[in-house]
């Protein structure tokens, strides 16, 4: 079993009064990280969201049937919790009047769970994001050398759980969770028909990471509208399988001001939709995948360290750019990543210049470790 960073953050909020929920895409691990904490914990009630009768059962929940349902356990786990109808209501049945009771909810969509539960539980609920495995877990699970020489691997088939315990079957792993699993909350809720659209999209997408992105160009090579795209974008990032990167625009007039880039929150992902698993070594999007992967490791590394920092790309008119900005506490980072160390890029003039005490650094593979385990105490560790 390999440990996630989230075990201690939600061990330490056990029975403090308010409700857990924990969010990520399907297959991700949330059952798993769940199961690993209360593996020997008798006083749990497990309810599976997915199933048809725990959704009768919530239907028509009052106190005392919560009292009923619950019995004499402790902790009330609703796994795929966005799947029960109103379920922020039901869910503050048990924490408004069971008080001694631990209600923990998971949730493989934001825009149906976040919607039905933040509301109802304003107040009383601790949020949290699980992603597939990272580098950080990956690096504690064995080393730091260990998962270094696996990076090549990475970048191809990417870190889903599954994926990283059952290697030889990676390929069908990741065809199966991008034809089901991928989207099955979407074509669920939106009751869309057309989700040859929706993969049209998304392979529009993979091709496109790291480039900006246009929602009309898109739409012409799937045959959707302009908003249409916009629509199905947004479900798909509320679905944790694509995220958003807006440009930086402060102080010059040529800086692009509403550009946006689109990533995947993994490789394997990403190279299932295209149907390309080549080695490294045979490949000519190396550098999208670089970009890709780093800029997802550190979305997952800030998420986990709560590093609250704004994150963009920079580009001019002039095709002048940084992969990579954040901004936190005032103070600017700005990174380049090249997969090719000696290719090494100094900061570009204008933003330098725009930006003076903005700090600089490329990333490449004979550094990237400290950007993506910065603050961690695991370097102290190994």
């Amino acid at each position: 079993m390999i440990s996630r960073l989230l075990e201690k953050q939600i061990e330490n909020k056990l029975f403090k009064g308010k409700a857990i929920i924990i969010y990520g895409a399907r297959q991700v691990g949330k059952s798993s990280l769940l199961k690993q904490l209360f593996a020997n914990n008798k006083d749990v009630v497990w309810i599976d969201g997915d199933l048809a009768e725990p959704q009768i059962l919530f239907d028509n929940l009052t106190v005392s049937s919560a009292k009923t349902l619950i019995g004499n356990a402790k902790i009330l786990i609703v796994d795929e919790a966005q799947t029960i109808f109103n379920i922020g209501m039901k869910l503050k049945v048990f924490t408004d009047h069971l008080k001694d009771i631990q209600v923990i909810a998971t949730g493989s969509s934001s825009f149906d769970l976040a919607n039905k539960v933040i509301e109802p539980l304003t107040g009383r609920i601790w949020e949290y994001m699980l992603y597939p495995l990272s580098f950080a877990e990956m690096v504690n699970h064995q080393t730091l050398l260990d998962e270094h020489s696996q990076l090549k691997k990475r970048l191809v088939w990417g870190y889903y759980p599954e994926v990283v315990c059952n290697e030889e079957n990676a390929m069908e792993i990741l065809k199966l969770l991008t034809t089901s699993y991928l989207y099955k909350d979407i074509l669920r809720w939106e009751n869309l028909k057309k989700s040859d659209k929706i993969v049209n999209l998304l392979k529009a997408l993979a091709f496109q990471i790291g480039s900006q992105v246009s929602y009309t160009e898109l739409g012409q090579m799937c045959g959707l509208d302009k908003k249409t795209v916009e629509k199905y974008i947004l479900l798909l990032e509320q679905a944790y399988v694509i995220f958003r990167l807006p440009s930086f625009s402060r102080n010059l007039r040529n800086e692009l001001k509403f550009s946006k880039k689109i990533y995947f929150y993994d490789n394997g992902i990403r190279n299932a939709l295209i149907s390309n698993f080549n080695s490294i070594e045979l490949r000519q999007d190396v550098g999208a995948l670089w970009e890709n992967f780093l800029i997802a490791e550190r979305m997952k590394r800030n998420n986990y360290e709560k590093y609250y920092a704004q994150t963009y790309f920079w580009r001019t008119q002039a095709q002048k750019e940084i992969d990579f900005i954040e901004e936190y506490n005032g103070n600017l980072y700005a990174f380049e990543f090249k997969w090719n160390s000696k290719k090494t890029t100094k900061i570009p003039f204008h933003f330098s210049k725009a930006y003076p005490n903005a700090q600089f650094q490329c990333i490449t593979p004979d550094n990237y470790w400290d950007f993506l385990l910065q603050n961690h105490d695991i370097l102290q560790s190994k």
